[in-house]
């Protein structure tokens, strides 16, 4: 079952939406419109935050809004109760996908709904801060690797356990993980399918943080969204974001890249701003990004996206930039 999709976009308060699987709280929860922080949470407690297709199809939604919602400049991602999230919901199965499996043209048209909600993560403007609370497993973790920040409670115990379930990673894991703890470990992850305590060599580089209790890494989670929605500029931090995950290969496309955007915004309204609010010794006002993909276009140019985002044109991986 899908969310409505007739609603107001933005809405004036993500905490009237009617949603079933999922809550999007306002920071803070008293005030009745969007604030710079929301916290978007898995809210299935008593399935420990185990997913459906509702499940994603609200958070897609949600994201969908936070993009171009210029009141919203960063968001935390978390679990209500004590979970953060148990993966896909078992007992609801993958009928659905194996119906895909009719002919070669509905196999190449399927598409991998974890995979689509880490894109919708990816793709948003606004920085995403992973805050797992407790347990996080199958695609309760590989939802956490395109956030922008995670931060964990040292409580909390991970899993990849997809070897274990006769399928393999999803979410584009394959991509992320890798990325962030080396090759060597992802495959340690992925090959063995256990279970981790969040302070595990293995599984620990994910965190830039971890703290001693739920509470306390919730508590963190929220101080750190709002420094950075009350100090940074979403167009610097979502390039710089891009510039990491659609980059080139070597030094000197490195160096390409990076002067093609620098020179993009040095003079930009929040360039400038960045600029005078520090010879001023007050907070900046940052503007550029705050209603989304537009925005990022406008301050860019026709230069961005430098890479070609529609999965429908795969190229085999080949990362080419073609408008350097």
């Amino acid at each position: 079952m899908s969310p409505p999709t007739d609603l107001k976009i933005p809405p004036s308060s993500y905490q009237t939406l009617p949603l079933k699987e999922i809550t999007i709280s306002h920071v803070p929860a008293s005030s009745a419109t969007a604030t710079k922080v929301v916290i978007l949470s898995f809210n299935r407690p008593h399935k420990f935050n185990a997913v459906t297709d509702t499940t994603l199809s609200e958070i897609e939604l949600a994201y969908s809004n936070f993009s171009i919602d210029p009141r919203v400049r960063a968001i935390i991602l978390t679990g209500t109760g004590k979970a953060f999230c148990a993966g896909a919901d078992l007992e609801v199965g993958f009928g659905g996908i194996a119906s895909y499996k009719t002919n070669e043209s509905t196999k190449q048209s399927y598409r991998d709904r974890g995979g689509q909600v880490a894109l919708a993560i990816t793709r948003c403007v606004k920085p995403t801060i992973a805050a797992i609370n407790g347990p996080a497993a199958g695609f309760g973790l590989t939802i956490t690797l395109p956030a922008t920040i995670r931060v964990a409670s040292a409580t909390a115990k991970v899993a990849m356990p997809f070897s274990r379930r006769g399928v393999v990673m999803e979410s584009c894991a394959a991509f992320y993980l890798p990325r962030l703890v080396g090759l060597s470990k992802a495959m340690h992850i992925f090959t063995t399918g256990k279970t981790f305590p969040v302070t595990d060599p293995l599984v620990s580089e994910l965190f830039s943080k971890i703290l001693p209790t739920p509470e306390d890494t919730l508590k963190y989670a929220v101080e750190l969204a709002t420094e950075i929605a009350e100090n940074t500029s979403l167009a610097s931090t979502k390039l710089m974001r891009d510039m990491l995950l659609y980059g080139a290969d070597t030094p000197e496309g490195a160096h390409l890249l990076d002067s093609r955007v620098f020179v993009e915004l040095v003079g930009g309204r929040d360039n400038e701003e960045g600029v005078k609010s520090f010879m001023e010794k007050r907070k900046a006002e940052f503007v550029d990004g705050a209603r989304g993909e537009e925005d990022i276009k406008k301050v860019v140019g026709g230069f961005w996206p430098w890479w070609d985002d529609k999965t429908e044109n795969w190229d085999g991986g080949k990362r080419g930039l073609a408008k350097l």
